[in-house]
């Protein structure tokens, strides 16, 4: 039985405190965590007999939304809001509406939160017509988790909440040092945090669970900033880092959901098998069962290497790109599952399955994402000048390094078996400058961030090895140049 009750109105202080400081970012959120507290924890609440404790999403989306409003992951904000034919359903309440039924009036709430916010009237004014909760499903599924690290739910297992007594409540606003780090405890000064901040959110997509850690942040500066100063760094941004993320919000979200099934996989169990549907890059659907080892953010997408069945219909390594994926989530099979390969049940049997350290070496033997393609070695050859703007001074991979022109015969003799493609190189370095700079490298044949590297250098990068690089660099350059010839 519950023994506590949220009896606060949705004021811009407790909005606010519910956004952890960063209001202007997090309005229509922090009016969706008033919301569903007002519901779990209200007076007047219909939630409080009724919903189970523990409870999952599924319980409280099914009291919170209509019964005509859809339950599917899969479909977008817009789909929901529209398929929904319920006028009365909260996915259709504007925040005007919102504050109106909390009895609060919108011409008095808002140059408060302006004020909090540093929102333009604009801004707000725009705002103000939206729907909280016209929204996706995984975006309330982290409006829980959000609550639990805010101290007002338990988060008892994976995706299970239990309401919590009075005395364990946090402390709301006017008490907010009694839950945000002190001053004289921070690592950071309140300049230093605002100045992180920023970089940190650029970079969160990459690591959802960075959001907990911007959230104390914001929690350090709304509790240290003083009553007239805005939460927002004054002074001018100098530092900005930008990482393309090329999927759109719906699909991201969908790569987050794998994302967390993986790192729950990997807290809760020492192993496991996880199967799915993949699109694959020349067209067609297959279903893959396999071994997860790690994730990566790689060319702009998120990979997960893993080892079993493989798009060759083979046994071994391969990164698969999480945004690829079509099953609505991953399937995590147990080890007696007949569906898992036997050489795989047979690796764990002897304490051979593979691991992240197996990965991360063989990303140091060789410069490529796609760590088991096979290791070939690289030489390439630069104009001086150009290698004392671009090339010197950089890491490109530990193999990476300059060698002497004297040199490169024996070099070429030790490391390249097959003889034609050692006698064609042997012929292209007779016939270059001793001046010129070379260099090496071990390289995974075939590997596309090899490619592209390459690619940017030309015209002043020659690949002399290995030759089927060569000439996969001379057949680009040919079609890149019949673009051009009408102006030759």
């Amino acid at each position: 039985m519950l023994h506590s009750r949220f009896t606060y109105p949705p004021s811009p202080d407790i909005l606010q405190w519910l956004a952890g400081g960063q209001l202007g970012n997090r309005l229509l959120r922090s009016l969706r965590l008033w919301v569903l507290l007002t519901q779990l924890y209200g007076e007047r609440s219909p939630w409080a007999m009724d919903l189970p404790q523990p409870f999952g999403y599924p319980h409280l989306r099914d009291r919170l939304f209509a019964p005509t409003h859809g339950k599917s992951d899969l479909l977008t904000a817009e789909q929901l809001e529209y398929q929904c034919t319920d006028g009365r359903c909260i996915c259709h309440r504007t925040v005007t509406e919102l504050l109106l039924t909390a009895e609060q009036s919108p011409e008095s709430w808002m140059p408060d939160v302006i004020h909090l916010s540093g929102l333009a009237t604009e801004e707000l004014e725009e705002l103000v017509q939206q729907a909280p909760f016209t929204t996706v499903h995984r975006s309330i599924r982290d409006d829980l988790k959000q609550l639990a690290e805010l101290g007002w739910l338990e988060s008892v297992s994976r995706g299970k909440y239990q309401c919590i007594s009075l005395e364990e409540l946090p402390r709301l606003p006017g008490l907010q040092r009694a839950i945000a780090p002190q001053p004289d405890a921070a690592l950071l000064s309140l300049s230093q945090v605002r100045e992180l901040l920023p970089l940190l959110e650029d970079i969160s997509f990459i690591q959802p669970n960075l959001e907990v850690l911007i959230q104390s942040l914001w929690e350090q500066v709304a509790s240290d900033a003083k009553p007239a100063e805005p939460l927002d760094n004054r002074r001018q941004r100098r530092i900005f880092i930008h990482l393309d993320y090329i999927l759109s919000p719906e699909v991201q979200e969908q790569v987050d959901t794998y994302q967390d099934q993986l790192e729950q996989l990997w807290r809760t169990s020492s192993s496991g098998v996880v199967q799915f549907e993949y699109e694959l890059a020349q067209g067609g659907i297959v279903q893959f069962t396999t071994y997860p080892v790690c994730l990566h953010y790689v060319r702009r997408a998120k990979y997960l290497s893993a080892w079993g069945e493989t798009p060759e219909g083979e046994m071994g390594w391969h990164n698969y790109r999480l945004d690829r994926i079509t099953s609505p989530k991953l399937t995590v099979l147990a080890w007696g599952d007949p569906q898992i390969p036997k050489l795989l049940r047979e690796m764990r049997r002897e304490g051979g399955l593979p691991t992240s350290k197996e990965v991360e070496a063989e990303l140091e033997a060789a410069w490529g994402f796609n760590f088991y393609l096979p290791r070939k070695l690289l030489l390439l050859r630069f104009p001086r000048d150009f290698t004392r703007r671009y090339v010197e001074g950089t890491v490109r991979h530990g193999t990476f390094e300059p060698v002497e022109y004297d040199s490169l015969r024996d070099l070429v003799r030790r490391q390249v078996q097959d003889e034609g493609d050692r006698t064609a190189a042997l012929q292209v370095l007779a016939n270059r400058s001793e001046t010129d700079a070379y260099y090496r490298a071990w390289i995974r044949e075939g590997d596309i961030n090899v490619r592209m590297r390459l690619r940017s250098w030309r015209p002043n990068g020659e690949v002399i090895l290995p030759q089927s690089l060569r000439r996969q660099m001379a057949q680009e350059a040919t079609r890149e140049l019949s673009h051009y010839r009408s102006l030759l």
